[in-house]
């Protein structure tokens, strides 16, 4: 597994066109869809769900609040980055309006679309440059970075493209102890996390690898990492201050563990997750959450949750790997009932399947080459989804990682091209050819 950054002027024409084509692509699906935001049914809710409510709060001068249906002060459910794009798009377009539902669209676009870039580089980097170009081409055209963007508002596209900025970072500093480089991988862990703190389930095993990679080297890391760590420490800061004055208790990142606990743990099966029992759908629960205060509500939930865990506990290691077998398969029920909610469930089991058949053979391919570079992808895969597992899936929680899938699917493809080649060049004859 060779190859540098790319320096060369046909590589960044490749990047450039290749983002202005997947954005193209998103674009046009944009404003097809587009309409489906501007229903007013429940007051817009839809239109962005908590983080939409967040932004208009901040947008009416209300700061980080009103997460749901009623006005029910300051929160701490959602995370700040994501809310405030949204409301500067509602501040120029105006809340809830056709011009804003197509600029939120838009810059998920181009989130989604950017992401071609470190995903080249990512490819340079820990492969080689077929694998970089078919992986950028996967993604570029790949239906759930297009529909994730073009119809989805959600944080998601923008925590992909931090992601994926951040392992490439990573890949430079496992060779590299340069301070500057360090410190802004500091503030782009900070960064990241105000916008997905899941992102930290794999960052700072990401980082400590580079550490160990460097040790190997007979580098010195520990000052460039304690920078880093510093510059992380003052980007969360401001955010975790705000929730110890606003709620006078430490909230790390965000307050709803206790509900996704509670959503996903309360013996409900027939889907992934119970989301008749959430706050925005539960006029019960909403009156609770407003009764009680969000983190009064949100400690009640996680009690109930581990109560009913304890008491069941086949129950929720069963469910554990069910919701396992969901995020990587895509597949939870083939009944009736559940299909009627979850109609494009087949389809997608049928692509998560077959992405993840050539990730295999890319991952065995790799291991093979290098098994050291192959760490950051088994990191990633290992801890990024743990979360969910133990609480409930959604069908955008593993989106983050579908650019490492695609990866190690290019290099797999791009491998079996290089064989192919070489024995069409020796003379032999392909497998087809041979039957034919």
């Amino acid at each position: 597994m060779t190859a540098g950054f790319a320096n060369r002027p046909e590589n960044l024409r490749f990047c450039f066109y290749m983002v202005l084509v997947a954005l193209a692509i998103r674009l046009v699906v944009v404003a097809f869809v587009y309409p489906y935001w501007l229903n007013p049914k429940r007051d817009h809710y839809e239109f962005g769900y908590e983080p939409g409510r967040v932004a208009r709060s901040l947008a009416l001068g209300q700061g980080i609040s009103n997460p749901l249906h009623e006005t029910t002060g300051p929160t701490a459910l959602v995370m700040p980055v994501y809310p405030a794009i949204l409301a500067v798009c509602f501040k120029l377009f105006g809340i809830y309006s056709k011009g804003a539902a197509i600029a939120i669209l838009s810059l998920n676009s181009l989130f989604s679309a950017l992401t071609c870039v470190p995903v080249f580089l990512i490819g340079l980097r820990s492969f080689d440059r077929p694998t970089a170009k078919i992986a950028s081409w996967i993604w570029a055209l790949f239906p759930n970075a297009i529909y994730f963007s073009a119809n989805w508002m959600w944080a998601t596209c923008l925590t992909t493209l931090f992601l994926t900025l951040l392992v490439l970072a990573v890949l430079y500093l496992q060779e590299s102890n340069s301070k500057r480089a360090w410190l802004g991988f500091g503030l782009g862990c900070g960064i990241a996390s105000l916008t997905e703190p899941n992102l930290m389930s794999v960052l700072p095993f990401l980082g400590a690898w580079a550490c160990y990679r460097l040790q190997r080297r007979k580098q010195g890391w520990f000052a460039s990492a304690s920078l880093a760590a510093l510059a992380f420490i003052l980007v969360v800061s401001p955010w975790f201050l705000r929730n110890y004055e606003v709620f006078h208790r430490f909230i790390p990142f965000r307050d709803g563990l206790g509900l996704e606990l509670y959503v996903g743990n309360n013996g409900y099966t027939a889907h992934w997750a119970n989301s008749s029992i959430r706050p925005s759908n539960s006029p019960t629960e909403l009156a609770e959450y407003a009764q009680s205060g969000e983190l009064a509500y949100m400690a009640h939930k996680q009690q109930q949750a581990v109560t009913f865990i304890k008491a069941h506990k086949a129950w929720f290691l069963e469910m554990s790997l069910r919701r396992l077998l969901y995020l990587w398969a895509g597949f939870w029920s083939f009944r009736h009932t559940y299909l009627e909610q979850e109609p494009l469930d087949p389809p997608n089991i049928v692509l998560n399947l077959v992405l993840l058949g050539l990730v295999v053979a890319g991952l065995y391919r790799a291991f093979r080459e290098n098994r050291e570079e192959v760490a950051p992808y088994l990191l990633l895969f290992l801890f990024f989804p743990l979360v969910y597992c133990i609480t409930h899936p959604e069908v955008y929680y593993m989106r983050p990682l579908d650019p490492f899938l695609i990866l190690l699917a290019a290099f797999a493809l791009a491998a079996h091209g290089r064989v192919r080649d070489t024995g069409l060049r020796a003379g032999k004859r392909s497998p087809l050819r041979a039957a034919v």
